[in-house]
């Protein structure tokens, strides 16, 4: 491969925000001189359906690959050299003849409790009006708080943030690290429990894309050893077993979090019922895994997850809104 390296990114505003950090991460790795980063290593900007569908639940309309399908489809036909996605939008599954060359260090993985008159999630009143668009999320807040009016929440960050300050939602939840990378963290009233709110697998990570046949590549071979962070590989190898698992899905609202404390990796996953009104849970760890090893302990522990709670995967027309 040579230069130039065409990145793929989506539109958003964030999504432009992470793709502009790795740009940069890979210009520097290539040591490509500052001021012609954006010359080597230019952003192709590509409108996913999922940017274009705001007005309903991602599984109404096909589910997360919604934000990865049209960037894949131009890496596999030669548009562009890599691909930027935030984790926990990539399915479970890579298409033929692509991979993930590399992930980034995590940002912090935790939600953000967001509202114009409450300073936390226990602090809203009975019957608030909590809006995301998360399943996940949404089981998570009722198994805290029945008595909660969850309403669909979609659109960029600082639309959900606009809709906050004006008042057409008592709390919103968002992730911190999307937060964080556009530098609007002022806005956060709470960082939630990653226990009481666990977080989406691979919330907070990035995965870095590009074809399989281009892996070994010098230019390639020379980025990804400085962009792949091994301890947040490691655990994102864990959770996405879990993923797999449990599958996960804009359809079901699961839980992973894995962590790594004195070369221990320790995994958490869940599966709720949609209402929050049941809750399965498993845990688990592994002294020094390696990434096969993590994925495995992942795919067991949501196993065991899934054949407790069955399926519970919603149906796109019983929800309101």
């Amino acid at each position: 491969m040579t230069f130039p390296l065409r990145i793929g990114t989506r539109r958003s505003k964030l999504a432009l925000a992470q793709s502009g950090m790795m740009q940069r991460a890979i210009g520097r790795a290539l040591n490509v001189p500052e001021a012609e980063i954006e010359t080597a290593v230019p952003l192709v900007e590509i409108v996913t359906t999922g940017d274009r569908i705001q007005d309903r639940r991602l599984l109404e309309v096909g589910g997360k690959a919604l934000f990865t399908k049209e960037i894949e489809e131009a890496l596999l036909a030669g548009r562009i050299d890599i691909a930027i996605h935030s984790m926990k939008d990539v399915p479970a599954e890579q298409p033929d003849g692509l991979c993930i060359a590399a992930i980034p260090e995590r940002e912090d993985a935790r939600d953000a409790f967001i509202s114009r008159d409450f300073d936390s999630f226990d602090a809203l009143p009975f019957g608030a009006r909590l809006g995301t668009a998360s399943l996940r999320r949404q089981a998570q807040a009722l198994a805290l708080r029945p008595d909660l009016k969850v309403e669909m929440l979609r659109g960029n960050i600082d639309t959900r943030l606009r809709r906050a300050a004006e008042g057409d939602f008592d709390a919103i939840l968002l992730a911190v690290s999307g937060m964080t990378r556009l530098g609007v963290t002022e806005h956060i009233r709470e960082k939630l429990s990653l226990d009481a709110f666990l977080p989406a697998p691979g919330q907070g990570a990035l995965a870095i894309q590009t074809r399989a046949a281009d892996i070994d590549a010098p230019l390639n071979a020379q980025w990804v050893a400085a962009l792949n962070h091994p301890e947040t590989a490691l655990c994102i190898a864990a959770e996405r077993g879990a993923m797999t698992a449990l599958e996960g899905s804009c359809r079901t609202a699961v839980g992973a979090y894995a962590r790594i404390d004195n070369d221990t990796l320790h995994l958490t996953t869940e599966m709720l019922s949609p209402d929050g009104s049941a809750r399965w849970r498993r845990v688990g760890d592994l002294f020094q895994p390696t990434e096969a090893d993590a994925r495995t302990l992942g795919q067991r522990l949501g196993g065991e997850v899934h054949a407790s709670a069955g399926d519970q995967e919603v149906d796109p027309a019983t929800l309101d809104g």
